[in-house]
């Protein structure tokens, strides 16, 4: 088991001591998709130890920490979020011995560890869930769910008529005639938070990743903990509205007594030094972001409003706006990020045609559903919008959450076939809602450029051995086929590949990042300088408006991105990066963002 520090008194708190508290005002957190990272045993799965094994590349890669996505047993009806078991490692994906390693050997290299917690459901197969089947309607187990009587005259009907996120009914009957609520996949009943024994479980669960070595928890859904189902106006409501009301009054959504909750869990983080922190999923009215992110509970909650965005100057200059503010008013610092596990890779979104949709995501979406065929994916224009808008994140104050595979510039798998989809929604969704899901960023990464012929291009062994979801008697034979197909284009992409190119992403990851650590100031104040000007005129992408993101920190280091056709001149000072070619007389083409440090006046 990991070893953690003893608290220390106040009066033996350094100034060191308290910066080292708040490692992750500033980070860059690197997310772990731990099934598609990284394969050793040849099972199709990546696995813990997978991890461990690249804590090198990550370590050259210049990242503060890493994000492991779900790794708990469970069924995989939705990529781990199933939890059965909180307290332990999938076998498929190794052992908590497995799990102390990866911790240690971070933490060797100077990387903290970030677990996903997932509050709001659990797994049908965890043993409360089946107590409280057992138990029977009134029981005190089935008080842990959420059971309701349904309607009509023998309760034939649910409670409510709710779809879910991921397609079908959010209630399913059990025999004695209840239902229960499910927000996401049937596999996955919804936690009653107003039980204490739900919430004396959490803070177990809690205490042992922090006494395993993690330094801190991603939160899953976390404005849907606390609900309100006792009204009458319910099928008024949605579980998949598109945007949530500014006052807390949605029924099932960042309702004001989630806060309650982390502020209990903020108790059990102060009890560790330095003290743990959370990031709150919480997609949620702009305007209550901060309440998760306050000292008093979690510390940090994602800005998915920078995700949802367009390569569009205008909207990405209000992304950065709303963050700051959010991070402002929260009193901690603001959080960026591009990609995730649950949204198409940016480098695509980017490629694809910047038009104004009525939801984030829409074109991307529909291309997908139609294998990547309905637009054309502007490859070259998406990895240097790309570029470009990495350097304009990784200069904002606040810490960078970036996501496995977009180091390497890696694109959507648009074309998985069907039959080979494992997200829920792919089987769930039908008729208008039609949705492929979330596979295509989710497909295991390409670590070996010529291991693509026959192979995993690196990501598996070519044969099994013993170890995470591989008995001994299965070892020596050939490894099983990587759990969701990769492309041949992934050759082009691999990590070694990449490596060795001078100008790839990759290494203008690892330049960024070394250089972001080098410049990077203690103060979160940013500064909007002259350069940074609105749109005249609609030469920026597709036609929409271009103009200039140009902002300095407090130390001099200014970032300058230009979306126009036009190229612009820089303000005086000199340029550390850029993410392409300056032109010819030094002004900074469409596309691309430079680093600069500022002349002194």
């Amino acid at each position: 088991m990991a070893e953690r520090k003893s608290p220390q008194s106040a009066q033996e708190s350094t100034a060191s001591d308290r910066a080292a508290a708040a490692w992750w005002h500033q980070a860059v957190v690197y997310q772990v998709y731990p099934r598609s990272f990284k394969d050793t045993t040849g099972s199709g799965l990546g696995d813990i130890a997978g991890v461990t094994s690249r804590i090198g590349y990550l370590k050259q890669l210049g990242v503060d920490a890493i994000w492991l996505s779900p790794f708990y047993p469970s069924q995989l009806a939705d990529g781990g979020y199933d939890v059965d078991d909180y307290r332990n490692v999938d076998p498929k994906l190794g052992t908590m011995d497995d799990f102390d390693k990866l911790a240690k050997t971070a933490h060797e290299a100077g990387i903290k560890i970030v677990v996903d917690i997932v509050p709001n459901h659990s797994s049908n197969l965890h043993p409360w869930f089946k107590a409280a089947l057992a138990a029977g309607p009134g029981s005190p187990e089935r008080d842990r769910y959420i059971f309701r009587d349904g309607r009509g005259e023998h309760g034939e009907l649910p409670p409510t008529d709710w779809v879910s996120h991921f397609g079908g009914p959010a209630w399913t009957r059990v025999p004695d005639g209840q239902w229960y609520l499910h927000l996401f996949t049937v596999e996955q009943p919804d936690w009653n938070w107003k039980n204490p024994d739900v919430q004396a479980d959490f803070i177990k669960t809690l205490r042992f990743w922090l006494d395993h070595g993690a330094d801190g928890f991603r939160v899953d859904v976390a404005h849907g903990l606390c609900k309100d189902l006792d009204r009458d106006n319910l099928d008024q409501w949605s579980v998949t509205p598109p945007s949530l009301p500014a006052d807390g009054s949605h029924p099932l959504y960042d309702r004001d007594d989630v806060h309650q909750i982390y502020r209990e869990w903020r108790k059990v983080f102060n009890e560790y030094d330095p003290p743990a922190f959370a990031v709150a999923e919480a997609w949620v009215n702009p305007a209550r972001q901060y309440l998760y992110a306050s000292d008093d509970e979690l510390g940090q909650v994602f800005n998915f409003e920078f995700a949802k965005k367009n390569w569009v100057r205008d909207d990405m200059h209000q992304a950065i706006e709303e963050g700051l503010e959010a991070a402002r008013r929260s009193g901690s610092t603001a959080t960026w990020v591009m990609s995730n596990h649950d949204v198409p890779r940016h480098a695509s979104r980017y490629a694809l045609p910047q038009v104004p949709s009525t939801r984030h995501h829409q074109l991307a979406h529909d291309w997908l559903l139609r294998d990547g065929t309905s637009y054309h994916e502007d490859r070259e224009a998406g990895t240097r919008r790309a570029r470009a808008a990495m350097l304009m994140e990784l200069a904002l104050p606040g810490s960078a959450y970036l996501y496995q595979g977009e180091e390497i510039g890696l694109f959507e798998v648009a074309d998985i076939p069907w039959d080979k989809l494992e997200d829920p929604t792919a089987r769930n969704s039908e008729r208008a809602a039609k949705d492929k899901g979330r596979d295509g960023c989710r497909v295991p990464l390409p670590w070996v450029a010529a291991d693509g012929v026959e192979g995993s291009f690196g990501f598996s062994p070519r044969v099994k051995s013993e170890g995470a979801g591989v008995s001994a008697d299965q070892a020596g034979q050939p490894s099983e086929p990587a759990h969701l197909p990769q492309p041949a284009w992934f050759a082009d992409f691999a990590a070694d590949r990449e490596s060795a190119q001078p100008e790839s992403m990759l290494n203008l990851y690892r330049r960024a990042l070394a250089l972001r650590h080098e410049l990077m100031p203690a103060d979160t104040t940013l500064t909007w300088l002259d350069e940074d000007r609105p749109p005249d005129v609609p030469d920026g992408a597709d036609g929409q408006h271009g103009g200039v993101i140009a902002y300095r920190r407090s130390n001099g280091w200014a970032s300058v991105t230009n979306f126009g056709a036009e190229p612009v001149a820089l303000p005086a000072g000199e340029v550390l990066l850029t993410s392409g070619e300056l032109c010819s007389d030094g002004r900074l083409p469409q596309d691309t963002t430079a680093w600069l440090r500022l002349n002194q006046d």
